[in-house]
């Protein structure tokens, strides 16, 4: 019987329908790409040209394609019609099994998403960027690709720009080639990738060069006035990279492989092959390396490149198959470099996530599709966990092997990964499927079971919790009594659960300590300072660790008002994290201490101020917003900076400052300033602004 679908394409009423599957008539095999990218007009101009063969006799193929113009189509080296809807390219023939065919497009666009222009209108020289996140965002909008993960193709780039700036893409830099004021840079892959992968990104970038222990060529990008930050933002790459390598038992399986920070990232990180993108957030001085690092976020792309890059999934329904996969490879990796009792932590804090979502009834099984990251990310890891400690260290290590062997460069689903393991461990994992990714409740109990067995420090930190909710005794003294033998990590999680049950005997070998995590605890557990810790509390503002700088320069300086100019000298010049944590915050407390650097004040309120403009990060700019709402009025540059953030490319900013803007358009006062400063605004931001205003 026909379908629907057959009716109306045969009747050129719609063909949607043919949109809806894979193209499993015919293989893309390779791909060949020239892109004209002009920054300044946030246009591409690019053609493609296309191999496919033709496995079964079909009537049509089809690309993706959203919103291009095509100045030319060829088929075969001739010119051909083409039929498109502004999101589908149609091309009909009767194509024969086993032919090999090319299409040629030739086309311009200007994306609306995917492709990420910043710095292009702030007027700072070398600000520039542009780059690309295919993932969830789809490739389509800049090249006429596949949607559909299924359709695997090799990519090889070529990117034409101004010569001023650095090119990073997929695969081997082949060729530089310098015409006029324009570059022409070719990349070239070996193997084939969903079109979700394909990206590029370009600025202003030197790089530090590794080789992995089995020769893979390694490429750290970074700013040229960051070239101090590279160790610490790249310590332990090689060391992550020759872990998962041997940890995996399969060879890494691209040519080489690139880290580049990019500005206002839509995530972490992103796992593009072989050329992963980053936040720029993570790029960090020594100091900061202990408060928020890159290390995390390194393993997890980097194991992706296995897990999602080299065996893909087929569709949402087996994303555990991605991120549970790369969540617990980079645990591992971690566990690695920090020790075991760092990975059981991490495990123990994201079972206690998992419970609560469990409880609370929203509990999600793996197989589902919409699930959230917490799901895919932390309950994946935490299934491949509980799988290896019931076949056993051999036969898991051998049932990923074999599974990457058996599906590299193809895609997979959950029941096929499910029978190399079951295959692996002569075992029937049925009941295992049930539990953990069916089901869609958390089984803490045997988690905690696994935990207490594998941790002592977890244990004692289990021991004492139910200790403290049974027993009679004094829970000072109880305190003592574990305090004495625990671990700077357990001391940390006593202080931050039970410091208000401390002996001053307690809080005070707390301070001796030169354990970082145990004195941020410290400087966490009080609002205000009592007067028998200020001593103590004071050294803090000396600990390698911005996080704690920050939290004790805004205690000591409610708590002890007569000492304020002694605490904002001490930390006078100090930045910070990368969203400039300790600086905004010492900004704002100069300008309300009285009588300190008096005939400064005023530059240093216009620095304040300024953090909200689009030349700055996202982060910065956000943190800035909320110091400014809660303490001044918004200057008539913040609220065109507001508006600015209102159609940020990012959907958390963008929805803090929609969010804000709401709350100041309630205020008839600010709703008029808004409407006065509308008149200057780029056609994007006023097309917003009248949505609000209702203009």
């Amino acid at each position: 019987m026909l379908g629907r679908c057959f009716f109306l394409f045969l009747f050129g009423i719609s063909t949607t329908c043919l949109f809806a599957q894979h193209q499993d008539r015919v293989d893309f095999m390779h791909a060949k790409v020239n892109i004209d990218v002009n920054p300044e007009s946030k246009q591409i101009q690019g053609d493609v040209t296309y191999g496919f063969k033709v496995l079964e006799s079909v009537d049509s193929v089809f690309l993706d394609a959203r919103n291009m113009t095509f100045q030319a189509v060829w088929f075969n080296h001739r010119k051909k019609r083409l039929n498109y809807d502004g999101q589908h390219l149609v091309l009909h023939h009767r194509f024969k099994k086993g032919k090999n065919y090319t299409i040629d497009l030739q086309y311009s666009t200007k994306p609306k998403q995917t492709v990420y222009f910043m710095g292009v209108e702030d007027g700072l020289k070398g600000n520039e960027q542009v780059w690309t996140q295919g993932q969830g965002k789809y490739t389509s909008h800049w090249l006429p690709s596949f949607d559909d993960m299924e359709e695997k193709v090799e990519f090889d780039l070529n990117l034409s720009i101004d010569a001023d700036y650095e090119v990073i893409a997929n695969g081997v830099l082949k060729t530089v080639r310098e015409t006029d004021d324009l570059k022409k840079w070719s990349f070239d892959m070996k193997q084939p990738m969903s079109s979700y992968l394909v990206a590029f990104a370009i600025g202003n970038y030197d790089k530090q060069e590794v080789t992995s222990t089995s020769g893979v060529p390694i490429e750290n990008y970074y700013y040229p006035q960051d070239s101090l930050k590279v160790e610490p933002t790249y310590r332990y790459t090689k060391e992550i990279f020759d872990f998962l390598e041997t940890e995996i038992g399969v060879a890494y399986p691209w040519q080489n492989y690139k880290q580049v920070p990019v500005r206002d990232f839509l995530y972490a990180g992103m796992e593009n092959t072989g050329a992963t993108l980053f936040s720029d957030g993570y790029v960090i001085d020594s100091i900061a390396f202990v408060d928020k690092n890159y290390v995390n976020v390194n393993a997890h792309e980097l194991a992706h490149q296995w897990f999602g890059d080299l065996v893909t999934e087929k569709n949402g329904s087996h994303h555990w198959l991605h991120e549970g996969f790369a969540t617990y490879y980079a645990y591992l990796a971690e566990k690695e470099i920090f020790g075991d009792d760092y990975f059981y932590w991490k495990l123990y804090d994201t079972a206690q996530q998992l419970n609560d979502q469990s409880k609370d009834g929203k509990g999600e099984p793996l197989t589902d599709p919409k699930a959230s990251s917490l799901t895919f990310y932390e309950k994946g890891a935490w299934a491949l966990v509980m799988l290896r400690n019931q076949i056993g260290d051999e036969a898991f290590k051998n049932g990923i092997k074999n599974y990457l062997q058996k599906y590299q460069f193809k895609n997979v689903t959950i029941e096929q990964f499910m029978s190399e393991m079951e295959l692996v461990s002569k075992s029937d994992l049925t009941t295992f499927k049930k539990e953990w990714l069916d089901a869609p409740s958390f089984p803490f109990e045997k988690v905690q079971i696994y935990l207490t067995t594998q941790s002592t420090s977890v244990a004692t930190f289990i021991k004492l919790k139910w200790e403290l909710t049974t027993s009679l005794a004094d829970k000072t003294t109880l305190l003592q009594k574990y305090w004495v033998s625990a671990d700077p990590e357990l001391k940390a999680r006593i202080i931050a659960k039970y410091h208000k049950s401390f002996s001053n005997e307690m809080m005070l070998q707390g301070f001796n300590s030169n354990a970082i995590k145990i004195r941020q605890a410290l400087a966490l557990a009080y609002d205000r300072v009592p007067l028998y810790l200020q001593a103590q509390y004071e050294t803090l503002l000396d600990d390698k660790s911005y996080l704690t700088k920050e939290i004790a320069l805004y205690r000591l300086w409610i708590s002890f008002p007569q000492h304020r100019a002694h605490y904002l000298d001490r930390t006078k010049g100090i930045i910070g994290l990368p969203n400039k944590n300790v600086r905004m915050l010492w900004l704002l407390l100069t300008t309300l201490t009285k009588d300190y650097d008096t005939e400064l004040k005023e530059g240093y309120l216009t620095e304040l101020f300024a953090y909200t403009a689009p030349k700055y990060d996202m982060e910065t700019r956000q943190i800035a917003f909320g110091i400014l709402i809660d303490v001044f009025e918004l200057q008539d540059q913040n609220l065109l900076d507001l508006i600015n953030a209102s159609v940020h490319h990012s959907w958390q900013f963008r929805k803090y400052a929609r969010d804000l803007l709401d709350v100041l358009l309630k205020d008839d006062k600010q709703r008029k300033r808004i409407i006065a400063l509308s008149k200057g605004l780029n056609e994007e931001e006023l097309r917003y602004i009248r949505t609000k205003l209702e203009l």
